[in-house]
């Protein structure tokens, strides 16, 4: 039986990886030092011979995860901006040491590294959409750079390992994914405004709702996860929804879904905000014959029902 690493695994996607990796009959290991991540989206796993949890911060060395090990993937990052600004410096050494102690558990076991880089490492960019042969616009000393620019640390060191020390590794360029298990208070603009209309509160834009993303299903996106650990390329892979809307339509959208009369205010947009973001997934199609396959208003559904259940 096939056996996986998942970093980060109580988090929001690496705790739905952790569910398809037990999926396909492989057993599973999961870490997370709990910073951003809860016991919580797990806790139904709690039976599962095939699973164990260790709580670990990644940036210690990973040698008391013993046995033989197939698969490492690297998820452990805080990622939404209330995290990752309120704990910077554990931010840029997951990025840094923890991938790297990530990378030396996998080529200690041979076994394959997945990485999960960011669509930040594209900054606020200048081409669109962004294919990953492009090299981004990213501010190096401002706010954000703590989160953007241990992503690209992250993918270099990567690479490295793959060109210096033969580790097999893949490195997948995440953009914005949503589903149930996202935290209510983690300050990205799902989990935001749902809460606010759920609650009849208004719903607070930033900027004037003119900047532009593109909201990826996490059912979708762990497909794509799976498909690229069982591929061959070595370069990043844009893994996200191509379908591009302003952050306005997005918080429209919202309000007609949950049925909410609540009004749309407006703040200012805080410093490096992308004012755009769509991914180019022509490699993710050709290569691993992926893409999204769930609607927004059907993904929506689903991730407000959730929602619903706890505000």
């Amino acid at each position: 039986m096939k056996r996986a690493v998942i970093l980060g695994a109580a988090g929001f996607i690496g705790s739905h990886l952790v569910e398809r990796f037990l999926a396909e009959g492989w057993r599973v290991t999961g870490v997370d030092n709990l910073i951003t991540g809860t016991r919580r989206n797990l806790e139904h796993l709690g039976r599962e011979p095939r699973f164990d949890f260790v709580e670990r911060d990644i940036c210690q060395p990973l040698d008391v995860i013993a046995g033989p090990i197939d698969a490492v993937l690297d998820f452990a990052s805080p990622a939404s901006p209330v995290d990752y600004l309120e704990h910077p410096l554990e931010t840029l050494h997951v990025g840094s040491l923890g991938v790297e102690s990530a990378l030396l558990l996998a080529k200690r076991h041979a076994a394959t590294f997945l990485l999960a880089s960011t669509s930040e490492v594209y900054g606020d960019p200048l081409e669109h959409p962004q294919r990953e042969s492009y090299w981004g616009n990213v501010n190096p000393v401002g706010p954000r750079s703590v989160y953007d620019e241990a992503k690209r640390f992250a993918e270099s060191i990567t690479m490295t390992y793959r060109r210096h020390r033969g580790v097999d590794t893949r490195i997948a360029r995440i953009f914005n994914t949503y589903g149930p298990r996202m935290r209510l208070d983690d300050g990205r603009v799902v989990p935001n405004f749902v809460a606010q209309a759920l609650r009849g509160e208004p719903i607070t834009v930033f900027g004037d709702g003119k900047q532009t993303r593109s909201f990826c299903y996490v059912d979708d996106n762990v497909e794509g996860m799976w498909r690229l650990l069982r591929s061959r390329h070595e370069g990043p892979v844009n893994i996200g929804n191509p379908h591009e809307m302003t952050v306005l339509e997005f918080a429209q959208a919202v309000q007609r879904l949950v049925g909410s009369r609540c009004e749309i205010v407006f703040r200012p947009l805080p410093q490096d905000d992308p004012r755009v973001r769509q991914p180019d997934i022509t490699l993710a199609r050709t290569l691993l014959g992926w893409e999204p396959r769930v609607a927004l208003d059907e993904g929506m559904k689903r991730t407000i029902a959730w929602f619903r259940e706890r505000v």
